[in-house]
């Protein structure tokens, strides 16, 4: 076994140990809570939405690179789906046209890094104000109501309940994760992003068209953002003009806590869905377990820098 992949494999062990240990502390502060299918189940409603950004921001970050626009993407892609149903009642064609949005916004961040040579935490800075904005403008502040969308095939599919217990939206997550992890580990897209990640112009010696890879990365990442939104807007059945708000450093802190460095050329996909489940269940157990919530981002911040060091320190051995 290389030295990369026992650091992988040291890495993955990690986040599962640190995992582990906060059920543990939870189940015994509040046992009568984490005993319980309840809290699973909302954990299962509502991590998704966050988790699948997370897991296509993985593939920006291993790239060497950085998207901080997807809220916003996200936001403005629940208005796209918002008002194609209701003009046309077809939650099919909506949802169409939102990812349609996603891949052309993804692109456009693609297009303004690899072709300007612009810095992407800069310009994805600027596209998250735009959208945001663009959402404020097109929708005056105000939401709408999704109701109507709950009798749908395309509701059922993407939000309904498998056997009444499991939110579908978990399960597009781990569909999602096994997509991406398969194109990263198993395909040689995946290994470009490695090699892009990792050096650059020495991916480039080696005849990996690295603007491509690059522009397909942000491409993903807006896809995945438009998706998120949808699912989002569907679970609660209500378009908020907010939609978004509050996913940027939670979405962050999962792919930096599943083990991926900021310097790109390295990371897992699975490091990332375990990190996304950790930061999911943190607010709900804190206050469980008796705690304010005004602890929660104290705890958060903890964990992320205490898992940060740990992943350097195995990398570094």
């Amino acid at each position: 076994m290389s030295s990369a992949l026992l650091s992988e494999s040291k890495s993955q062990i990690s986040v599962i140990i640190v995992l582990v240990g906060i059920f543990i502390l939870f189940t015994i502060g509040s046992p009568q809570t984490f005993l319980s299918y309840n809290i699973y189940y909302s954990f299962m409603s509502t991590i998704p939405f966050f988790a699948i950004m997370a897991l296509s921001l993985t593939l920006v970050v291993i790239s060497g690179e950085m998207d901080l626009s997807f809220p916003s993407i996200m936001g403005f892609a629940g208005w796209v789906f918002t008002v194609i149903f209701h003009r046309t009642g077809s939650p099919g064609m909506a949802l169409l046209l939102a990812l349609v949005f996603g891949l052309g916004a993804g692109l456009m961040n693609g297009l303004l890094i690899v072709k300007l040579k612009l810095p992407s935490m800069i310009t994805t800075i600027g596209t998250q104000f735009f959208w945001a904005g663009a959402t404020a403008v097109v929708s005056g502040g105000l939401g709408k109501t999704l109701v109507p969308a709950k009798t749908s095939a395309v509701y059922k599919l993407l939000v309904g309940r498998l056997g009444g217990l499991v939110p579908a939206q978990m399960i597009w997550t781990v569909i999602i994760a096994f997509f991406i992890w398969f194109f990263l580990n198993r395909h040689r897209f995946g290994a470009h992003v490695y090699f892009t990640g990792d050096n650059p112009e020495s991916a480039r010696v080696m005849g990996v068209n690295v603007d491509w890879v690059k522009m397909m990365v942000f491409t993903q990442m807006g896809l995945f953002s438009a998706f998120a939104g949808v699912l989002a807007s569907l679970e609660v059945t209500y378009y908020w003009p907010t939609l978004g708000q509050g996913y940027l450093l939670k979405t962050i802190a999962a792919v930096y806590l599943g083990g991926t460095p900021v310097d790109g050329g390295v990371g897992t996909i699975f490091g990332t869905f375990i990190g996304a489940i950790i930061l999911g269940c943190l607010e709900a157990g804190i206050i469980a377990i008796g705690m304010t919530g005004f602890w929660t981002q104290l705890i958060y911040g903890l964990i992320v820098i205490v898992s940060i060091a740990m992943h350097s320190i195995l990398r570094k051995r």
